[in-house]
């Protein structure tokens, strides 16, 4: 059980009694560390598996820990994130503690904020809507009541976004109206839980009993409602392992503070205290830039960092890439990923990350037009997409039915009883050519493949029934397994994976640091939300920025602050964190950069129709404002509908691959008479121009298309 770990690690796995705090850098294999420890705690007899409970802050993490466990053969631990443990115990204990069924949990909370405003008399927009429901949930896991938020929102920084007294009636407006209703939130489930065990000795001490040793991942992420609850899980017992990095400490809007892990020795004064620097996970370049990163930080989370040690073989140093436009830098990265996968790199080892989400949709458009698979992260849920509900129903059926179904025949083990399911549903050793729909559905099909034979090196006598009831788990769990196709994702949706390669864009002042991050405290997260980009990247890490939002635009933008001294040229701003603080002047690529050449300087994109300037991509793909009146030629649009189908039918590509709606609907409406005009619209590279544009022309000239079909 011991085997493989590093004097570090080996020292978490076993140490096994009193208070333990594992300080992990990225990569460091903290889960190795802690599972191992629990796993090595129960083969020595020390730890009974139904006595430890283990919790980490997202489905996916607990899955992942699930899984390792069993294959150490741990099984009977309970590995669940803070809500589903305490969700359980609720279900559990209601009827003993309040009487009656537990109140229906409500998937999401925005409509019944809406359903307050609305009962105040409130109009709120859709960004309000959300803002004022962020500042709800951070309520809640503060313990803050409706009528002290003005004071909290105040004592805390935050920046409110109506008047602090009116989000205070809106939020008790929305108490009285889930009283009303009957039902429960997210949040509820930690606040009652905490009640009943407050209220209950009895219940309390039934929990207690039950666990008796807990391991908390991510412990710079809890909360003060989480760290109340764990409280009450212990009692006045020490027996805890927690494991963390205030240097990844990003999500300080939901209420999560490094303080509880950074307090933790002086809690508990005998605790053992390790220290994992040496890194698995990224080159000696990439570990360098990110200790960079923490070397100019300032601030409590900044005097503990750790600095990581990489332990791989050296690789390409980062890249850094200036572009004149936003569209010319999601164009340049969605072409050199098509030069990786060209090259053989795996697209789901390839992940492009942003700050906001809304910076998403230009990279979608370039990524689509570059002919490249992408998943975007927190999209359709896996186990919500056709084809894997029907491979469910298929694998449910063999499985019910066993050795009588003639598919199984020759099928001796699990992977091979799989599939031999899955080939009735479309799946083929060999995956298809190309990479649209076609391949998109071989891929979730090939995940649910390989799930199989991560189950059989687990549990070498596992059964078909034994699978369906592990894809059952992992859908209430959403812990999909992996599928191919380059991620798009924000920054802090991409904490806790790992790609080999990874695209940093967008990393300019107003966007890296945001905005809105005017205190020193919100600016050195921003700092700690860049550093976690840098170290999801194994090999290669490419860092861009623009110098202005649209084509033409005034070229007035910097490269991040946090860029200072790592790039050559450039001198650290150590001590400069407050606004206005600038990044250098200078403004070229790096020495190990390969510079991509700037597109043509054209004017600012202007809405044909009212004139005003156009900033969104959708709306400068169209030449018009969203809500102005379209001259579309409807026909047009259609018959271009129909060869695209064709196309992507006969290329195996989803159609937005071919086209986007949206360029079949700027080409409709621009009626392009030549091939200049043609290329004149967004959306038609030289690429799509090449395969596409005789076809094209001759749709909106009114004749038929030749056989065309593309190139690539």
């Amino acid at each position: 059980m011991l085997e493989g770990l590093d004097p570090e690690q080996r020292e978490v796995a076993t140490a096994l009694r009193g208070p333990v705090c594992v300080l992990a850098g990225a990569g460091t294999g903290k889960t190795r560390a802690i599972t191992h420890r629990i796993a090595y705690g129960v083969r020595a007899g020390i730890l009974q598996p139904s006595s430890v409970l283990a919790v980490t802050f997202t489905n996916r993490a607990a899955g992942e820990m699930r899984g390792r466990l069993r294959q150490l053969g741990a099984q009977g631990v309970q590995a669940r994130t803070f809500h589903s443990a305490a969700l359980r115990q609720l279900q559990y204990f209601w009827p003993k503690a309040i009487g009656g069924s537990l109140p229906r949990l409500v998937d999401r909370k925005i409509q019944l904020v809406a359903d307050a405003a609305a009962a105040l008399g409130t109009r709120l927009d859709r960004n309000e809507l959300r803002d004022v429901t962020a500042e709800i949930e951070w309520s809640k896991v503060t313990q803050t009541v409706p009528a002290d938020y003005p004071y909290a929102a105040a004592k805390a920084g935050r920046e409110a976004p109506r008047d602090p007294a009116e989000i205070a009636h809106l939020y008790a407006a929305y108490e009285d109206l889930k009283r009303d209703r009957a039902v429960i939130d997210f949040e509820d489930v930690l606040l009652l839980t905490v009640a009943v065990l407050q209220d209950r000795h009895d219940i309390a001490e039934q929990v207690r009993a039950q666990y008796q040793h807990f391991v908390v991942d991510e412990y710079q992420d809890v909360s003060p409602l989480q760290q109340r609850l764990l409280d009450l899980w212990l009692g006045d017992r020490d027996d805890l392992c927690v494991v963390g990095d205030a240097s990844q400490t990003i999500y300080s809007f939901t209420g999560a503070t490094p303080d509880h892990l950074l307090d933790f020795r002086s809690r508990h004064p005998g605790a053992t205290v390790v220290k994992l620097v040496r890194d698995y996970r990224s080159t000696p370049q990439v570990v360098r830039l990110a200790n960079g990163l923490l070397a100019q930080a300032r601030g409590r989370a900044a005097d503990h960092r750790l600095e990581l040690v990489s332990q791989r073989a050296p690789g390409p140093e980062p890249v850094y890439i200036e572009y004149t436009d936003e569209p010319a830098e999601a164009e340049g990265a969605a072409r050199r990923i098509r030069e990786l996968t060209d090259a053989g790199v795996p697209a789901a080892e390839i992940a492009v990350l942003f700050r906001t989400n809304s910076q998403s949709e230009t990279y979608e458009q370039a990524l689509a037009d570059a002919g490249v698979p992408y998943q975007l992260r927190g999209a359709e849920r896996f186990f919500d997409r056709p084809e894997i509900r029907k491979a469910g129903v298929a694998l449910r059926g063999a499985a019910r039915f066993g050795g009588n179904d003639s598919l199984l025949d020759d099928a001796v083990d699990l992977p091979s009883q799989v599939r031999a399911v899955l080939s009735g549903e479309g799946w083929t050793s060999e995956p298809p050519a190309g990479s649209g729909a076609v391949r998109e559905r071989w891929e979730s099909l090939a995940a649910l493949v390989g799930l199989a034979h991560d189950l059989a090196a687990a549990r070498p006598r596992a059964t078909l029934a034994d699978f369906v009831a592990e894809l059952d788990e992992r859908a209430n769990a959403q812990h999909a397994p992996t599928v191919q196709g380059v991620t798009l994702a924000s920054l802090h949706a991409a904490k806790g994976l790992e790609w080999d390669v990874v695209f940093l864009v967008g990393v300019a002042e107003g966007m890296l640091p945001i905005t809105y991050a005017r205190t020193d405290e919100q600016i050195e997260e921003e700092r700690r939300l860049l550093y976690v980009g840098v170290t999801r990247a194994r090999e290669r890490l490419h860092v861009s920025w623009a110098l202005s939002r649209s084509p033409g635009g005034r070229p007035n933008r910097k490269p991040s602050r946090f860029l200072d001294g790592l790039r050559s040229g450039t001198a650290p701003t150590v001590g400069r964190t407050g606004p206005g603080a600038g990044g250098g002047v200078e403004r070229g690529v790096t020495a190990s950069a390969t510079a991509v050449p700037r597109r043509t300087q054209r004017t600012p994109a202007r809405c044909r129709v009212c004139g005003r300037t156009l900033t969104d991509a959708g709306e400068m793909k169209l030449m018009r404002c969203g809500d102005c009146p379209s001259d579309m030629d409807e026909g047009l649009y259609e018959r271009l509908r129909e060869w695209r189908a064709v196309q992507a039918e006969r290329s195996g590509q989803p159609d937005f691959c071919v086209f986007t709606d949206r360029t079949l609907m700027a080409i409709a409406e621009a009626c392009p008479d030549g091939p200049a005009e043609l290329a004149r619209i967004p959306g038609v590279l030289s690429r799509k121009l090449r395969s596409y544009g005789a076809d094209v022309l001759a749709i909106c000239a009114g004749q038929e298309p030749g056989e065309g079909g593309g190139d690539d």
